[in-house]
């Protein structure tokens, strides 16, 4: 056979994207703690949401596309009156639940927020339930919606365990794109040839870079950029299951898959040897692991690598408070991936820098005893030149235990510490937090304080009649299970 020619076979699916598939759809989730996880994940993913509406530079994103627009059984973004196709809701919910940095987060190779597809399974749920109503069918159900989060935040997370998307300069929402693809296809009653077309389909699009999460150009396109992966994830499933056919080799097609193109070392003039090829590490298999081991922000709305240096400065604040003037240096010891992430100096140009630098979310706390969202906001910053003047005296240091049990499985932390030396020579105690409040390890602790930030964030949108009826229900997790969908939305339609 001569060179110039490609040999026309076409191939299997790739095993990865049969995995997910086989997993979605066969699949049987048993674990209580699970769906419990889940539930109070669920809570808290909405009342991050409602949270959010406070924020006109967010808001201004929601509502159709075009004014006016009427959808039949249109599924509902909570707390507004919007009810869309599910394709812009998913995008709406995606957004609103990722805006202040607040919900849910999976640290490991790749970091991520498995919540965000939620997005996409509640407004496909709720379209679906509706419809199915009128047809005279019976709704989908809560524990549906519950079973669809376990899944995605096992695709999501299992994908991210020793698979660094970051270090080849993309974005973590291509693994939202691809759990929310698996598990809405799914609820869309996809077969498994549709299913793998669809899964197919989300890895061949262009991904997202990370340049907006990154000094000097972070930027707002953070706080949506989950919300447009969930929702290509619904119209991608809605195209496989029109008939659109898939491509099975999309990763690993020689110089034309995913791993050649976008995972790979890569040289533009020469083929790629193969000592550059790099390939998906799947440590071990799809069950419930994910979801059992989320981490929830529960005390800060913050990049969670700073979550425990937020709570070590807390700590400290009564004791620097009035000391301000006297700091020569604060010392903040963490881990690698805090330094690659969230450390810088300089200018910080918006909010959503800010909330993405470790040395701004420390200082805040360390002046005034906490950190909320409006903290980062342009009027708070600009009223309060001594945040800049604390982060100029900071200086990062990585501790090489902290590093390597970030990533152990059976510890996972998220550690740091802040000691403050004073220019008398004296200093404070080196402070160190290597568990977050909302890590398993601390789920007792923690799980209270998460009900109360949802109940705060109720009442930021709800009378209080209404809020302890959405509480009530949402507390009891059998009945919240059995409740249909659309019945569950609407008790968050304003």
């Amino acid at each position: 056979m001569g060179a110039n020619v490609d040999v026309n076979e076409r191939p299997d699916y790739d095993k990865v994207l049969q995995d997910i598939a086989d997993y979605v759809l066969d699949f049987r989730i048993d674990s209580k703690e699970a769906f419990d996880t889940a539930r109070n994940c669920l809570i808290d993913t909405l009342g991050c949401g409602l949270l959010a509406l406070r924020f006109p530079e967010c808001t201004k994103h929601l509502g159709p596309i075009v004014e006016g627009t009427t959808v039949p059984h249109g599924a509902r973004v909570p707390g507004t009156p919007y009810r869309l196709d599910p394709v812009k809701a998913a995008w709406d919910i995606g957004c609103i639940i990722r805006w202040l940095d607040y919900n849910d987060t999976w640290l490991a190779a790749e970091w991520g927020h498995p919540s965000d597809n939620l997005g996409g399974i509640l407004a496909v749920a709720d379209h679906l339930s509706q419809k199915r109503v009128a047809q005279g069918k019976e709704p989908l159900t809560m524990r549906d919606v519950l079973e669809g989060m376990i899944m995605a935040h096992e695709i999501q997370g299992v994908l991210a365990l020793e698979n660094s998307f970051n270090r080849v300069g993309l974005d973590h929402v291509v693994l939202v794109k691809v759990a929310s693809t698996a598990v809405t296809a799914k609820l869309m009653g996809a077969d498994r040839e549709q299913l793998l077309s669809a899964l197919s389909h989300a890895w061949v699009d262009g991904q997202s870079l990370r340049t907006y999460r990154h000094a000097p150009n972070a930027g707002s396109r953070k706080s949506w950029a989950a919300g447009d992966a969930t929702s290509r994830a619904v119209r991608l499933s809605d195209i496989a299951i029109r008939g659109e056919m898939g491509i099975p080799g999309v990763l690993s097609a020689p110089q034309w898959g995913f791993y050649d193109v976008l995972f790979s070392k890569t040289n533009k003039d020469q083929a790629l040897k193969p000592e550059d090829k790099r390939q998906f590490s799947l440590p071990q298999s799809y069950g419930s692991y994910v979801m059992e081991n989320v981490l929830f922000k529960i005390s800060f709305p913050a990049e969670f690598h700073a979550q425990t240096a937020a709570e070590a400065a807390v700590k400290l604040h009564g004791e620097v408070k009035d000391r301000l003037d006297e700091i020569d240096k604060i010392v903040i010891t963490t881990h690698e991936s805090a330094i690659r992430i969230i450390s810088k100096v300089g200018k910080l140009a918006n909010a959503a820098d800010r909330d993405h630098c470790l040395q701004y979310m420390a200082a805040v706390p360390l002046i005034f005893g906490g950190l909320q969202a409006e903290h980062y906001e342009d009027s708070f910053h600009e009223a309060n030149p001594i945040i800049d003047e604390i982060r100029d005296k900071m200086e990062i240091v990585e501790d090489e235990r902290y590093t390597r049990e970030y990533l152990e499985q059976d510890k996972r932390s998220i550690a740091n510490a802040i000691q403050v030396f004073f220019k008398d020579g004296s200093k404070t105690e080196n402070v160190a937090v290597e568990y977050p409040i909302g890590h398993r390890r601390r789920r007792e602790e923690g799980i209270p304080l998460l009900e109360q930030k949802f109940r705060n964030n109720l009442a930021t949108r709800f009378p209080g009649q209404q809020c302890d009826r959405i509480f009530d229900l949402c507390k009891d997790q059998k009945t919240l299970e059995n409740t249909p969908v659309h019945e569950f939305v609407d008790l968050f339609v304003i």
